[in-house]
Protein backbone atom coordinates (compact mmCIF):
# COMPACT_ATOMS: atom_id res chain seq x y z
CA UNK A 1 0.00 0.00 0.00
CA UNK A 2 2.99 2.03 0.34
CA UNK A 3 3.43 4.73 3.26
CA UNK A 4 0.36 5.64 5.11
CA UNK A 5 -0.97 9.24 5.38
CA UNK A 6 -1.20 10.29 8.57
CA UNK A 7 -3.28 12.58 10.12
CA UNK A 8 -1.84 15.14 9.71
CA UNK A 9 -1.41 14.38 6.07
CA UNK A 10 -5.50 14.05 5.71
CA UNK A 11 -5.87 17.60 7.55
CA UNK A 12 -3.77 19.38 5.23
CA UNK A 13 -5.41 17.89 2.15
CA UNK A 14 -8.95 18.37 2.69
CA UNK A 15 -8.86 21.49 5.11
CA UNK A 16 -10.45 20.09 7.92
CA UNK A 17 -9.55 20.67 11.90
CA UNK A 18 -9.67 17.32 12.99
CA UNK A 19 -8.58 13.92 11.87
CA UNK A 20 -9.10 10.81 13.72
CA UNK A 21 -8.28 7.02 13.44
CA UNK A 22 -12.00 5.27 13.02
CA UNK A 23 -10.65 2.47 16.05
CA UNK A 24 -11.12 5.53 18.10
CA UNK A 25 -14.19 6.70 17.01
CA UNK A 26 -16.12 5.94 20.58
CA UNK A 27 -13.75 7.59 22.42
CA UNK A 28 -14.01 10.45 20.51
CA UNK A 29 -17.43 11.07 20.26
CA UNK A 30 -17.91 10.14 24.23
CA UNK A 31 -14.60 12.96 25.54
CA UNK A 32 -17.38 15.69 23.26
CA UNK A 33 -20.34 14.47 25.46
CA UNK A 34 -23.00 14.89 22.87
CA UNK A 35 -26.77 15.02 23.70
CA UNK A 36 -27.16 12.90 20.44
CA UNK A 37 -25.60 12.15 17.59
CA UNK A 38 -27.11 12.71 13.97
CA UNK A 39 -27.05 9.84 11.45
CA UNK A 40 -27.60 10.17 7.69
CA UNK A 41 -30.30 8.06 6.74
CA UNK A 42 -33.04 8.51 4.44
CA UNK A 43 -34.43 8.01 0.68
CA UNK A 44 -33.55 9.69 -2.42
CA UNK A 45 -36.23 10.63 -4.34
CA UNK A 46 -34.64 10.30 -7.34
CA UNK A 47 -33.24 6.60 -7.57
CA UNK A 48 -35.64 5.36 -4.52
CA UNK A 49 -32.32 3.94 -2.77
CA UNK A 50 -31.67 4.44 1.13
CA UNK A 51 -28.69 5.21 2.11
CA UNK A 52 -27.16 2.88 4.73
CA UNK A 53 -27.06 4.10 8.20
CA UNK A 54 -23.61 4.63 9.74
CA UNK A 55 -22.40 1.60 12.08
CA UNK A 56 -19.68 1.72 15.10
CA UNK A 57 -19.13 -0.52 18.24
CA UNK A 58 -20.55 1.11 20.78
CA UNK A 59 -22.90 3.40 18.51
CA UNK A 60 -25.90 1.83 20.57
CA UNK A 61 -24.62 3.78 23.85
CA UNK A 62 -25.66 7.50 22.31
CA UNK A 63 -28.89 8.78 22.25
CA UNK A 64 -29.06 8.82 18.21
CA UNK A 65 -31.31 11.13 15.68
CA UNK A 66 -31.32 9.40 12.26
CA UNK A 67 -34.00 11.98 10.87
CA UNK A 68 -32.56 15.61 10.98
CA UNK A 69 -29.72 15.16 8.42
CA UNK A 70 -30.84 13.39 5.34
CA UNK A 71 -33.38 16.43 4.41
CA UNK A 72 -30.85 19.12 5.46
CA UNK A 73 -27.84 17.25 3.59
CA UNK A 74 -29.92 17.23 0.95
CA UNK A 75 -30.76 20.24 0.57
CA UNK A 76 -27.02 21.61 0.90
CA UNK A 77 -26.18 19.48 -2.42
CA UNK A 78 -29.39 21.32 -4.50
CA UNK A 79 -27.01 24.50 -4.17
CA UNK A 80 -23.06 24.91 -5.41
CA UNK A 81 -20.68 27.14 -3.87
CA UNK A 82 -18.21 28.99 -5.77
CA UNK A 83 -15.61 26.10 -4.95
CA UNK A 84 -17.96 23.20 -5.92
CA UNK A 85 -18.37 25.31 -9.34
CA UNK A 86 -14.96 25.78 -9.99
CA UNK A 87 -14.56 21.41 -10.03
CA UNK A 88 -18.18 21.65 -12.17
CA UNK A 89 -16.47 23.67 -14.50
CA UNK A 90 -14.11 21.71 -15.32
CA UNK A 91 -15.26 18.11 -15.84
CA UNK A 92 -17.92 19.83 -18.48
CA UNK A 93 -14.62 21.15 -19.88
CA UNK A 94 -12.57 18.11 -20.32
CA UNK A 95 -16.00 16.24 -21.18
CA UNK A 96 -16.77 19.15 -24.21
CA UNK A 97 -13.18 18.99 -25.26
CA UNK A 98 -13.77 14.90 -25.35
CA UNK A 99 -17.04 14.97 -27.02
CA UNK A 100 -15.22 17.30 -29.63
CA UNK A 101 -12.26 14.65 -30.27
CA UNK A 102 -14.51 11.93 -30.80
CA UNK A 103 -17.14 13.45 -33.02
CA UNK A 104 -13.96 14.07 -34.81
CA UNK A 105 -12.81 10.44 -35.12
CA UNK A 106 -15.95 8.93 -35.49
CA UNK A 107 -15.94 6.85 -38.45
CA UNK A 108 -18.48 4.36 -40.41
CA UNK A 109 -17.59 0.68 -39.31
CA UNK A 110 -16.84 1.60 -35.73
CA UNK A 111 -18.26 -0.28 -32.79
CA UNK A 112 -20.13 1.98 -30.41
CA UNK A 113 -17.74 0.86 -27.69
CA UNK A 114 -15.25 2.50 -29.54
CA UNK A 115 -16.72 6.04 -29.42
CA UNK A 116 -17.03 5.33 -25.33
CA UNK A 117 -13.19 3.96 -25.58
CA UNK A 118 -12.02 7.25 -27.32
CA UNK A 119 -13.94 9.45 -24.75
CA UNK A 120 -12.56 7.38 -21.62
CA UNK A 121 -8.80 7.88 -22.85
CA UNK A 122 -9.28 11.56 -23.95
CA UNK A 123 -10.84 12.16 -19.89
CA UNK A 124 -8.40 10.53 -18.39
CA UNK A 125 -5.13 11.54 -20.23
CA UNK A 126 -5.76 14.84 -21.19
CA UNK A 127 -7.93 15.99 -17.73
CA UNK A 128 -6.44 13.25 -14.87
CA UNK A 129 -10.10 12.10 -14.77
CA UNK A 130 -10.03 8.43 -14.16
CA UNK A 131 -13.93 7.93 -13.78
CA UNK A 132 -17.05 9.01 -15.66
CA UNK A 133 -20.25 10.25 -14.19
CA UNK A 134 -22.07 7.25 -15.72
CA UNK A 135 -21.98 4.40 -17.83
CA UNK A 136 -21.61 5.70 -21.46
CA UNK A 137 -24.61 5.75 -23.89
CA UNK A 138 -22.80 5.28 -27.49
CA UNK A 139 -26.37 4.75 -29.45
CA UNK A 140 -26.22 4.97 -32.90
CA UNK A 141 -29.20 4.69 -35.53
CA UNK A 142 -32.43 2.64 -34.03
CA UNK A 143 -30.06 2.73 -30.07
CA UNK A 144 -30.41 6.22 -30.41
CA UNK A 145 -33.82 5.84 -29.28
CA UNK A 146 -33.34 3.99 -26.13
CA UNK A 147 -32.88 6.55 -23.34
CA UNK A 148 -30.30 4.75 -21.40
CA UNK A 149 -28.86 2.62 -24.14
CA UNK A 150 -25.25 0.87 -23.33
CA UNK A 151 -25.90 -0.91 -20.13
CA UNK A 152 -24.63 -4.60 -19.57
CA UNK A 153 -27.55 -6.12 -21.46
CA UNK A 154 -26.58 -3.62 -24.63
CA UNK A 155 -23.13 -2.69 -24.13
CA UNK A 156 -22.88 -0.64 -26.98
CA UNK A 157 -22.14 -3.10 -29.31
CA UNK A 158 -23.83 -1.89 -32.89
CA UNK A 159 -21.63 -0.92 -36.27
CA UNK A 160 -21.91 2.29 -37.28
CA UNK A 161 -23.21 3.19 -40.48
CA UNK A 162 -23.18 6.38 -42.62
CA UNK A 163 -26.93 7.54 -43.09
CA UNK A 164 -27.39 7.32 -39.18
CA UNK A 165 -27.24 9.06 -36.00
CA UNK A 166 -25.09 8.72 -33.34
CA UNK A 167 -26.57 9.77 -29.67
CA UNK A 168 -23.25 10.04 -27.13
CA UNK A 169 -24.41 10.71 -23.36
CA UNK A 170 -21.10 10.96 -21.42
CA UNK A 171 -19.24 12.69 -18.63
CA UNK A 172 -16.59 12.38 -16.63
CA UNK A 173 -16.09 12.78 -13.07
CA UNK A 174 -13.31 14.79 -11.45
CA UNK A 175 -12.87 14.62 -7.96
CA UNK A 176 -16.31 13.13 -7.33
CA UNK A 177 -18.71 16.09 -9.24
CA UNK A 178 -19.33 14.79 -12.76
CA UNK A 179 -20.47 15.81 -16.28
CA UNK A 180 -23.58 15.03 -17.92
CA UNK A 181 -23.43 16.35 -21.53
CA UNK A 182 -25.00 14.21 -25.20
CA UNK A 183 -23.97 15.46 -28.51
CA UNK A 184 -26.13 13.95 -31.62
CA UNK A 185 -24.55 14.34 -34.89
CA UNK A 186 -24.50 12.28 -38.37
CA UNK A 187 -22.17 9.61 -38.75
CA UNK A 188 -21.70 10.54 -42.46
CA UNK A 189 -20.25 14.07 -40.64
CA UNK A 190 -23.51 15.34 -43.08
CA UNK A 191 -27.12 16.10 -42.01
CA UNK A 192 -29.80 14.51 -44.00
CA UNK A 193 -33.11 16.37 -44.54
CA UNK A 194 -34.83 14.74 -42.13
CA UNK A 195 -32.07 14.39 -39.48
CA UNK A 196 -31.95 18.46 -39.88
CA UNK A 197 -35.94 18.85 -38.90
CA UNK A 198 -35.38 16.45 -35.98
CA UNK A 199 -32.44 18.39 -34.59
CA UNK A 200 -32.85 21.58 -35.43
CA UNK A 201 -36.36 21.26 -33.25
CA UNK A 202 -34.29 19.50 -30.08
CA UNK A 203 -32.17 22.56 -30.58
CA UNK A 204 -34.86 25.48 -30.65
CA UNK A 205 -36.23 23.69 -27.50
CA UNK A 206 -32.83 23.76 -25.83
CA UNK A 207 -32.17 27.36 -26.39
CA UNK A 208 -35.57 27.88 -25.57
CA UNK A 209 -35.80 27.21 -22.05
CA UNK A 210 -32.29 28.82 -21.85
CA UNK A 211 -33.61 31.98 -22.67
CA UNK A 212 -35.87 31.42 -19.87
CA UNK A 213 -34.12 30.04 -17.13
CA UNK A 214 -34.02 32.41 -14.42
CA UNK A 215 -34.59 32.62 -10.49
CA UNK A 216 -38.36 31.98 -9.31
CA UNK A 217 -39.17 29.88 -13.07
CA UNK A 218 -41.03 26.75 -12.78
CA UNK A 219 -38.85 23.62 -13.77
CA UNK A 220 -42.40 22.32 -14.65
CA UNK A 221 -43.07 25.17 -16.89
CA UNK A 222 -39.68 24.58 -18.60
CA UNK A 223 -40.33 21.06 -19.43
CA UNK A 224 -44.00 22.72 -20.66
CA UNK A 225 -42.27 24.81 -22.93
CA UNK A 226 -39.72 22.37 -24.71
CA UNK A 227 -42.84 20.29 -25.46
CA UNK A 228 -44.77 23.13 -27.04
CA UNK A 229 -41.25 23.88 -29.22
CA UNK A 230 -41.07 20.50 -30.30
CA UNK A 231 -44.91 20.04 -31.47
CA UNK A 232 -44.73 23.27 -33.21
CA UNK A 233 -42.01 21.99 -35.35
CA UNK A 234 -43.40 18.65 -35.86
CA UNK A 235 -46.37 20.41 -37.00
CA UNK A 236 -44.49 22.26 -39.79
CA UNK A 237 -42.64 18.97 -40.70
CA UNK A 238 -46.41 17.70 -40.77
CA UNK A 239 -45.76 14.97 -38.37
CA UNK A 240 -48.53 15.95 -36.07
CA UNK A 241 -51.35 18.09 -37.09
CA UNK A 242 -54.34 19.99 -35.33
CA UNK A 243 -54.34 22.49 -32.69
CA UNK A 244 -51.36 23.00 -30.60
CA UNK A 245 -52.90 23.76 -27.52
CA UNK A 246 -55.13 20.51 -27.60
CA UNK A 247 -51.78 18.72 -28.04
CA UNK A 248 -50.89 19.67 -24.82
CA UNK A 249 -53.47 19.38 -22.78
CA UNK A 250 -53.49 15.64 -24.12
CA UNK A 251 -49.64 15.36 -23.62
CA UNK A 252 -48.89 14.44 -27.17
CA UNK A 253 -45.23 15.86 -26.20
CA UNK A 254 -44.62 12.61 -24.27
CA UNK A 255 -45.54 10.68 -26.85
CA UNK A 256 -41.76 11.88 -28.56
CA UNK A 257 -40.17 13.36 -25.10
CA UNK A 258 -41.17 10.43 -22.59
CA UNK A 259 -38.08 11.78 -20.17
CA UNK A 260 -37.73 14.71 -18.27
CA UNK A 261 -36.43 18.00 -18.99
CA UNK A 262 -33.56 17.45 -17.28
CA UNK A 263 -32.46 16.80 -13.65
CA UNK A 264 -29.91 18.53 -10.37
CA UNK A 265 -26.50 17.62 -11.31
CA UNK A 266 -23.41 17.48 -8.78
CA UNK A 267 -21.96 14.40 -6.52
CA UNK A 268 -24.40 12.70 -8.40
CA UNK A 269 -25.15 12.55 -12.09
CA UNK A 270 -28.67 12.67 -10.73
CA UNK A 271 -28.03 14.72 -7.38
CA UNK A 272 -30.44 14.53 -4.38
CA UNK A 273 -32.73 17.15 -3.55
CA UNK A 274 -35.21 16.94 -6.51
CA UNK A 275 -38.53 16.31 -3.84
CA UNK A 276 -37.87 17.43 -0.17
CA UNK A 277 -41.07 17.76 2.08
CA UNK A 278 -40.74 21.66 1.29
CA UNK A 279 -40.79 21.12 -2.69
CA UNK A 280 -43.42 20.55 -5.27
CA UNK A 281 -44.82 16.99 -5.60
CA UNK A 282 -44.04 15.05 -8.52
CA UNK A 283 -46.83 15.83 -11.14
CA UNK A 284 -48.73 12.33 -12.61
CA UNK A 285 -49.15 13.36 -16.07
CA UNK A 286 -47.35 11.35 -18.92
CA UNK A 287 -43.61 13.29 -19.19
CA UNK A 288 -44.17 15.32 -16.28
CA UNK A 289 -44.16 12.48 -13.89
CA UNK A 290 -40.92 11.52 -15.09
CA UNK A 291 -39.46 15.11 -14.10
CA UNK A 292 -36.63 14.68 -11.49
CA UNK A 293 -37.88 17.71 -9.78
CA UNK A 294 -40.72 20.12 -9.87
CA UNK A 295 -39.08 22.85 -8.10
CA UNK A 296 -38.72 26.55 -8.98
CA UNK A 297 -35.30 27.84 -9.73
CA UNK A 298 -32.82 29.39 -7.60
CA UNK A 299 -29.48 30.73 -8.18
CA UNK A 300 -27.08 28.12 -7.32
CA UNK A 301 -28.75 25.40 -8.74
CA UNK A 302 -27.18 23.24 -11.37
CA UNK A 303 -28.74 21.10 -13.61
CA UNK A 304 -29.23 19.52 -17.13
CA UNK A 305 -31.41 20.34 -20.07
CA UNK A 306 -31.64 17.89 -22.25
CA UNK A 307 -34.87 17.66 -23.98
CA UNK A 308 -34.54 14.88 -27.10
CA UNK A 309 -37.41 13.76 -29.68
CA UNK A 310 -37.36 10.67 -30.16
CA UNK A 311 -39.28 7.66 -32.46
CA UNK A 312 -40.13 4.69 -30.13
CA UNK A 313 -42.35 2.29 -31.77
CA UNK A 314 -44.36 1.08 -29.05
CA UNK A 315 -45.18 4.77 -27.54
CA UNK A 316 -46.00 5.38 -31.38
CA UNK A 317 -48.03 2.33 -31.76
CA UNK A 318 -50.15 3.07 -28.61
CA UNK A 319 -50.38 6.64 -29.28
CA UNK A 320 -51.67 5.67 -32.63
CA UNK A 321 -54.32 3.30 -30.99
CA UNK A 322 -55.10 6.06 -28.79
CA UNK A 323 -59.11 7.39 -30.59
CA UNK A 324 -57.45 11.09 -28.35
CA UNK A 325 -54.11 11.22 -29.91
CA UNK A 326 -53.93 9.56 -32.79
CA UNK A 327 -56.23 12.72 -34.46
CA UNK A 328 -53.24 14.65 -33.73
CA UNK A 329 -50.66 12.26 -35.84
CA UNK A 330 -49.99 11.74 -39.00
CA UNK A 331 -49.06 7.89 -38.96
CA UNK A 332 -47.89 7.84 -42.94
CA UNK A 333 -45.46 10.38 -41.92
CA UNK A 334 -43.97 9.21 -38.76
CA UNK A 335 -43.71 5.59 -40.49
CA UNK A 336 -40.82 7.47 -42.50
CA UNK A 337 -39.18 7.66 -39.53
CA UNK A 338 -39.90 4.46 -37.63
CA UNK A 339 -36.11 3.19 -37.89
CA UNK A 340 -34.66 7.09 -37.13
CA UNK A 341 -33.90 6.73 -33.58
CA UNK A 342 -33.29 9.81 -31.74
CA UNK A 343 -31.81 13.03 -31.07
CA UNK A 344 -30.93 14.41 -27.12
CA UNK A 345 -29.21 17.59 -27.17
CA UNK A 346 -27.96 17.85 -23.12
CA UNK A 347 -26.28 20.82 -21.57
CA UNK A 348 -25.14 21.73 -17.87
CA UNK A 349 -26.27 25.05 -16.29
CA UNK A 350 -25.79 27.02 -13.08
CA UNK A 351 -28.48 29.19 -12.16
CA UNK A 352 -27.73 32.67 -11.30
CA UNK A 353 -29.02 35.76 -10.20
CA UNK A 354 -30.47 36.86 -13.23
CA UNK A 355 -30.41 34.04 -15.20
CA UNK A 356 -27.29 30.91 -16.48
CA UNK A 357 -24.33 30.12 -17.20
CA UNK A 358 -23.51 27.83 -19.82
CA UNK A 359 -20.83 25.03 -18.30
CA UNK A 360 -21.32 22.99 -21.51
CA UNK A 361 -19.17 24.17 -24.56
CA UNK A 362 -19.31 21.98 -27.69
CA UNK A 363 -20.64 22.76 -31.38
CA UNK A 364 -24.28 22.70 -30.95
CA UNK A 365 -25.62 24.25 -34.68
CA UNK A 366 -25.48 22.35 -37.86
CA UNK A 367 -23.53 24.00 -39.31
CA UNK A 368 -20.52 24.07 -36.47
CA UNK A 369 -20.91 20.50 -35.93
CA UNK A 370 -20.88 19.71 -39.66
CA UNK A 371 -17.68 22.23 -39.66
CA UNK A 372 -16.11 19.84 -36.80
CA UNK A 373 -16.44 16.55 -38.22
CA UNK A 374 -15.38 18.28 -41.75
CA UNK A 375 -11.82 18.95 -39.71
CA UNK A 376 -11.77 15.49 -38.50
CA UNK A 377 -12.25 14.03 -41.50
CA UNK A 378 -8.36 14.84 -42.37
CA UNK A 379 -7.19 12.90 -39.10
CA UNK A 380 -5.33 9.41 -40.22
CA UNK A 381 -7.80 7.40 -38.38
CA UNK A 382 -6.80 3.99 -38.01
CA UNK A 383 -9.19 1.41 -36.21
CA UNK A 384 -9.92 -2.60 -35.58
CA UNK A 385 -12.87 -3.15 -37.44
CA UNK A 386 -12.89 -6.92 -36.19
CA UNK A 387 -12.48 -8.70 -33.03
CA UNK A 388 -8.68 -10.19 -32.50
CA UNK A 389 -9.42 -14.17 -32.80
CA UNK A 390 -7.57 -16.55 -30.56
CA UNK A 391 -6.02 -19.41 -31.85
CA UNK A 392 -6.17 -22.08 -29.43
CA UNK A 393 -2.91 -23.58 -30.87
Amino acid sequence: MGKLKTPEDLKARYGVDQVHYVDTIKQVLANLKPDCLLILHGTNSDSGKTCTKTSFDGLNEFNINDKILHPIISECRVFKTPLELEVMRYANKISSEAHKDVMKKVRSGMKEYQLESLFRHYCHYNGGARLLSYTCICGSGINSSVLHYGHAGAPNDRTLKNGELCLNDMGCEYYCYGADITCTFPISGVFTENQKIIYNAVLASSRSVMDNVKPGVSWVDMHLLADRVHLEHLLKAGLVKGNIDEMMEQRLGAVFMPHGLGHFLGIDTHDVGGYLEHTPERRSEEGLKSLRTARKLEAGMVLTIEPGIYFIGVLLDKALSDPIKSKFLNADKIDQFRNFGGVRIEDNIVVTETGMELLTNVPRTIEDIEALMAEGKNLDIKFPQQKISVNSN
